[in-house]
C-alpha cells in the first residue's frame, strides 16, 4: 500500500487515538491523507508532526439532515478522486457510513471500518423505546449494511458488536477482525502508587447518560451518607448528542457536594491522584479511559455489558456490576472502602492486564497485517527518532503540493 486516507469526525480524535497508528504507518513508507472536518492550526501542526497530510472536508458530526449529509457524500467523493489513495479507513459511524461508500464511488481499491463501539443509536436506554429512535435504529442499520457490504475488512473492540452486527445481518462474520481495544502506549502509561488520602473515586467520559454519569451521581450521594468524606471526580465535557447531561444538571450535583467537575481536562494528573476508576456505562467498544487507568495500576468498577465486560475480571482487578443500578454501584465502592487493601492488590492486577491485552503496538500490529501492510523489522528505531513537533519527510515534495491542492477543499 502506498497511499491512506484515514477518515474521521474529530481532528483532535487522530492525534489522541490514531496518533500511534499513524506514526507506524508512515515509518513503514505508507502515506497517509488525515481527513477531519473541524481543523485547527494545532491539531494540523500535530498531525504534521506524525508525517501525515492534514486535509479538510466537510461533515456534520451529529444528527441526520439527508440533504446536507448527501451534499457532504459527493464532496467528500470528489476529494477522494483527487487523493486518490490505495485505501481508506473510516472510523465513527458517519466517517464509516459515508467514507466507505464515497470511496467505493471514487474508486478506492481497498475500503477498510472501523467500528469502535455501537453508540446511542444502539443502547439500550432502559425506557419504553421511542418509535424515533427504532426508526432511526433502522435507518443507521441499513446505511451500515450498505457502506460495510464495500468494506474489505471491518475492525471491532469486542464479541458483542460483532455479534450484533453479524445477526442484524449487517456485516458478513469473514469480514470481521477484533482488535480487543484500541490500545495505550504502557510506557507512557506508566504505574504510579494510588491516592488514598483521601480515598478518590474517577470517572472520565463524555457527558452523556449512556455513559452511567447518573447513576455514578446518585452512588457518590448513597456512600457520602456513611463517609462524607469520600472524594468523588468527574471529567468530561458537555456533549451535542441526545443523551447529553446539560450544565446545570452537572452543576447541581456539584452544588449538593456529591462531586467535582473540573471539566474537559488532561486526565493523566487526575488518575494520578486517583485510588479506583468508575465507568459504569450501558455499553461500549472497549474504553479507552479504562485502558488508561489500567496501565496506571488502578483497579475498576464498571459494569457487566458490551466491551466494558472486556476489561474487568470480577474479584481480580475490580467489580462489575448491572448496568443502571446505582445501588450495586456504591456497594462496590463501599468494599474498597472498607477493604483498603483491595485497592493497591487489584490495581496491579489491572497493570497486568493491561500489558496482556491492551499494548497499543501488539494491537496496531493486527490492523497492518490484516491490510497487508508490512511492519519495517527496524520499527522500534524509527518511531523513536520519529520528531514530535516536525514533520517527517515522507514524499516531501508530493505531500507539499498535496496540502496546497486540498487545503482549501
Amino acid at each position: 500500500m502506498r497511499r491512506l486516507a484515514i477518515i474521521s469526525n474529530q481532528a483532535f480524535s487522530l492525534v489522541n487515538f490514531r496518533g500511534y497508528l499513524i506514526r507506524e504507518l508512515v515509518a513503514a513508507g505508507v502515506e497517509v491523507y488525515a481527513l477531519a472536518p473541524d481543523y485547527d492550526d494545532r491539531f494540523r501542526g500535530e498531525v504534521r508532526s506524525l508525517g501525515a497530510v492534514p486535509v479538510d472536508f466537510s461533515l456534520a458530526r451529529t444528527g441526520m439532515n439527508p440533504l446536507r449529509d448527501g451534499l457532504d457524500l459527493l464532496r467528500l467523493t470528489n476529494l477522494l478522486r483527487r487523493i486518490r489513495p490505495d485505501a481508506t479507513l473510516g472510523y465513527f459511524i458517519k466517517p464509516v457510513i459515508y467514507g466507505t461508500i464515497a470511496a467505493w464511488l471514487a474508486g478506492v481499491p481497498r475500503r477498510y471500518a472501523l467500528i469502535e463501539g455501537l453508540g446511542y443509536v444502539f443502547t439500550e436506554s432502559g425506557a419504553k423505546e421511542s418509535w424515533r429512535r427504532v426508526v432511526l435504529c433502522w435507518i443507521v442499520s441499513a446505511l451500515y449494511r450498505a457502506a460495510l457490504k464495500r468494506a474489505e475488512r471491518v475492525f471491532f473492540l469486542n464479541d458483542d458488536d460483532i455479534s450484533e452486527f453479524v445477526e442484524k445481518g449487517i456485516v458478513d462474520q469473514d469480514k470481521t477482525v477484533k482488535l480487543g481495544g484500541i490500545g495505550v502506549d504502557l510506557d507512557e502509561w506508566r504505574p504510579l502508587p494510588p491516592s488514598m488520602q483521601p480515598l478518590t473515586f474517577l470517572l472520565a467520559a463524555r457527558l452523556l447518560r449512556e455513559k452511567g454519569i447518573v447513576e455514578y451521581a446518585e452512588a457518590a450521594r448513597r456512600v457520602k451518607r456513611r463517609y462524607p468524606n469520600i472524594r468523588f471526580v468527574l471529567l468530561g465535557g458537555l456533549d451535542p448528542n441526545p443523551g447529553g447531561l446539560t450544565q446545570s444538571e452537572v452543576e447541581e450535583w456539584v452544588r449538593e457536594g456529591l462531586l467535582e467537575w473540573p471539566g474537559h481536562v488532561d486526565v493523566r494528573p487526575w488518575l494520578a491522584q486517583t485510588s479506583v476508576y468508575v465507568l459504569p456505562s450501558y455499553r461500549e467498544g472497549v474504553p479507552r479511559s479504562t485502558q488508561e487507568a489500567m496501565a496506571m495500576g488502578r483497579p475498576v468498577i464498571t459494569t457487566d455489558a458490551p466491551g466494558c465486560r472486556e476489561t474487568v475480571e470480577h474479584g481480580r482487578n475490580g467489580f462489575l456490576v448491572p448496568v443502571r443500578d446505582p445501588r450495586a454501584l456504591a456497594e462496590a465502592m463501599l468494599r474498597f472502602i472498607e477493604q483498603p487493601e483491595l485497592i493497591e492488590s487489584m490495581g496491579r492486577e489491572s497493570r497486568r492486564m493491561a500489558e496482556e491485552r491492551f499494548d497499543v503496538y501488539k494491537v496496531n500490529a493486527v490492523m497492518l497485517q490484516a491490510m497487508g501492510i508490512e511492519r519495517p523489522r527496524n520499527l522500534p528505531f524509527l518511531l523513536s527518532v520519529v520528531p514530535e513537533k516536525s514533520e517527517i519527510p515522507v514524499a516531501q515534495e508530493a505531500r507539499k503540493e498535496a496540502e496546497v491542492e486540498l487545503g482549501s477543499s
